[in-house]
């Protein structure tokens, strides 16, 4: 079987694995010089490849479990692991449940993971874009114009919107045609905050410390950066489906930060009571813990504090209220949601509209938060569409079993 695999990420990449795997004779097609881009700029600062942690525990902050599910249980957060350590990796798991390589980097398991596709045969044609199909065979804008390519089965592995400078900008979906598509929208986010001048010029590019960070019904732990826009960082993403969707509902979002998680309100206002003195109001919450961001942010974010009283400074201090006006561009999301529907395709992940044709990866219409849910995500979704591909026309979903 001659198949193509078309995208260049860990969706693609893992599609090619699973194809070639099974014996198929991969080309794979990547719009960018190299392949794996986005996975090289997941892994500045640590490529979290997964989780420790269930198949279900991962669903559970994924949208369309249900659809996500038999792709997680045959190729989970546990398989993703012994994938990794089968190329080298080396993993462990950090004190916050998160599974990284030795190296941290991505680079290394890049290498290894192209050597062992060039290993199983696959060939990688760089710096074609897809641009649909002439006729039955794909086509492609080539370093030397356009060129296509007759394959007896596709893995469309394009991704999103999301971070266009690493080589995917959601250009495809004009070339799908008649493939229902829900909107695109960002994921793993920051929010713009309506920031005084003061406040932005000074505190832009600051973290702020550990924070307990409330909306809805969901309450985490974890750090935030402040921007020049607004607010971003870990525990801003993994809320940032629930924050997009109420701004769009309501117009607006108010995020709630425990400034200080370890401290009871009781305490606080304890502190703030003390007499203050000839000392100024800045002096006087320093010495009652809060400084530097943390004492401009409930100035900032909570009109008239410095003059209330002390129990009512330490009630702002515990639900500080930051109100989040919009998501910021598609274009800075590290993720997207929206893509391709359920709807279009089948439990293989074939195009109902276009047989032989599956879909994977973020081309989806699905979102996870970052923390290995993501990626873990991916990589089930593309391994299960390239054994699919590979296996047309009955093909069918491999065991977790077959793991390299």
């Amino acid at each position: 079987m001659n198949l193509a695999v078309v995208g260049g990420g860990p969706a693609g990449l893992m599609a090619a694995e699973a194809a070639a795997g099974a014996g198929a004779r991969v080309t794979l097609f990547e719009a960018m010089p190299t392949p794996g881009r986005k996975l090289l700029r997941a892994g500045v600062g640590g490529l979290n490849l997964t989780r420790d942690a269930s198949a279900e525990a991962c669903l559970a902050l994924c949208s369309h479990p249900e659809r996500l599910r038999p792709f997680l249980a045959a190729f989970g957060p546990a398989e993703v692991r012994a994938w990794a350590d089968g190329l080298g990796a080396d993993t462990f798991v950090g004190s916050s449940g998160k599974v990284f390589p030795r190296a941290m980097k991505a680079a290394p398991l890049l290498r290894a993971w192209l050597a062992r596709l060039a290993d199983l045969g696959v060939e990688i044609r760089a710096r074609r874009r897809w641009a649909g199909w002439h006729g039955d065979a794909l086509a492609f804008d080539g370093p030397e114009g356009p060129e296509t390519f007759a394959a007896d089965a596709t893995v469309l592995a394009l991704g999103g919107p999301s971070w266009p400078r690493l080589g995917g900008n959601g250009d495809w979906a004009a070339a799908l045609g008649g493939v229902a598509l829900a909107p695109w929208r960002p994921a793993n986010c920051g929010f713009d905050v309506a920031w005084s001048e003061t406040f932005r010029a000074r505190f832009a590019g600051t973290p702020v410390p550990t924070a307990t960070f409330r909306f809805g019904d969901r309450a985490l732990r974890g750090n935030a950066t402040v921007t020049a826009h607004g607010v971003e960082g870990g525990a801003v993403y993994a809320l940032a489906a629930a924050l997009r969707d109420a701004i769009a509902a309501e117009g607006s979002a108010v995020l709630t930060l425990d400034l200080a998680p370890d401290r009871t309100e009781t305490d606080i206002a304890r502190a703030l009571a003390r007499p203050r003195g000839a000392r100024s109001f800045a002096t006087h919450l320093r010495r009652a813990g809060f400084e530097g961001v943390r004492a401009a942010l409930a100035r900032e974010a909570v009109p008239g504090f410095d003059a209330l009283a002390p129990a009512a400074q330490a009630r702002a201090l515990k639900a500080l209220p930051l109100r989040l006006a919009a998501p910021r561009p598609l274009a800075e999301a590290i993720s997207a949601a929206g893509g391709v529907a359920w709807s279009a395709v089948d439990e293989r992940l074939m195009l109902r509209a276009r047989p032989g044709v599956f879909v994977a990866g973020e081309m989806l219409d699905w979102e996870a938060p970052t923390g290995g849910y993501l990626i873990t995500a991916c990589l089930a979704t593309g391994r299960a569409a390239g054994f699919a591909a590979a296996r047309q026309p009955s093909g069918q979903l491999a065991p977790a079993s077959e793991v390299h």
